[in-house]
Order: structure tokens, then sequence, then C-alpha cells
């Protein structure tokens, strides 16, 4: 995972997660930004997608996670982004094959539909896969428009 900064954000529904997820992570020395929310008091989640998607798409940062109840909203928000290609990943396979295949950047997790600790696994393994260009990378050049 080296010394780049992961980004976290979440609304309400994730909270709890993304804060289990930002203790666990740092305690494996990994660089963590919490971008909000701060509560677990109803906000909009676009706010906090917009916020981590707008740091991937200028370069400022390479990879986020986002959480919401579905993960569907803030997927859609994020990829509004150019460059970023937020994937909704509810198990590990899943999450796997987002980096292998589709140079995912965004891991947008359910929190409403998985463990925290599931939810960990699937981070770590977002987190730790290469994409594997060949073949793929082809396909990923024709997202963006």
């Amino acid at each position: 995972m080296g010394n780049d900064i992961i980004l976290l954000a979440s609304d309400h529904a994730g909270y709890e997660w993304k804060e289990f997820l930002q203790q666990s992570l740092k305690g494996q020395d990994v660089n963590v930004q919490d971008l909000g929310c701060y509560t677990g008091e109803s906000v909009d989640y676009p706010d906090y997608a917009h916020k981590l998607a707008k740091a991937i798409s200028t370069g400022k940062q390479k990879m986020g996670v986002l959480l919401c109840g579905s993960a569907n909203g803030v997927a859609i928000t994020a990829n509004k982004h150019k460059g970023v290609r937020a994937a909704i990943c509810w198990n590990s396979e899943i999450a796997q094959l987002a980096r292998q295949h589709n140079d995912a950047n965004i891991c947008c997790i359910p929190a409403r539909y998985v463990q925290k600790e599931e939810a960990l696994a699937i981070v770590q393994v977002f987190l730790t896969t290469a994409f594997e260009g060949g073949r793929h990378e082809k396909r990923v050049n024709k997202i963006d428009i």
C-alpha cells in the first residue's frame, strides 16, 4: 500500500464503517485521510463523494474509498468526475476484478450490506491489487468521453 494517501469518505449510513476502516488501516501503517462525514447525523452523500472524487480527478490522490448505505449514490456521484472509475464492491473478488480489469480508483462499499470485517477485506484487496493492463487497457481508455 506504500506511502500513498488513501482517501476515505462516507455519508451517515457509512459513517460507522468508515471510522472502523480508518482505525484498522492506520493500525496497518496505511496513510489515511478522512474527508467526512464526521458524525452519524444525516448528511447528503454527494457532498462527500464529490469532495473525494475531485481529489482523485485532479490527480492530488490516487485511491479512495466511499461508503453509503447501498454504495449506489456515492458511485454514481463519483463517476461524474473525469478520470474517476468508482466501482461498487460488495466482496473481495469484485474488488480484485475492479482493480485488475477496470483500473478502478475508488472503491464504493454498501455499508448496509457488508459486515465491517468484510469491508476491511474488500479495501485491503482493492488497495493491493494492480491493474493488469493489456487487453483491459484499451477498454479503460474508452471510458472517459
